[in-house]
């Protein structure tokens, strides 16, 4: 439990900002899992609809450090990866 009142309003705050980024995290997740799919099913045109929103996504959660940037710019590099190698084929 916090000893002073300022303490205490830091841990409401906390539990606000972690719920947040946990939403944010399990958004990204699903947008990863979404794109992930379409690159297995061979769907180019869905794959790069997914890519969009997932790079925009990671790059908006980067800036506010819910994930680190290099973190954010891995995954991008990494993602393009694949739907390059599907788009090609």
């Amino acid at each position: 439990m916090p000893k002073t009142r300022s303490a205490a309003k830091q841990a409401r705050s906390s539990v606000r900002k972690q719920t947040h980024n946990k939403a944010v995290k399990s958004r990204l997740h699903t947008l990863e899992r979404n794109f992930e799919t379409f690159v297995s099913e061979k769907k180019a045109v869905e794959a790069a609809a997914a890519y969009r929103d997932l790079t925009s996504a990671l790059a908006k959660a980067a800036k506010v450090q819910i994930i680190h940037p290099n973190t954010a710019s891995r995954k991008k590099s990494r993602l393009a990866a694949h739907l390059k190698k599907i788009a090609s084929a």
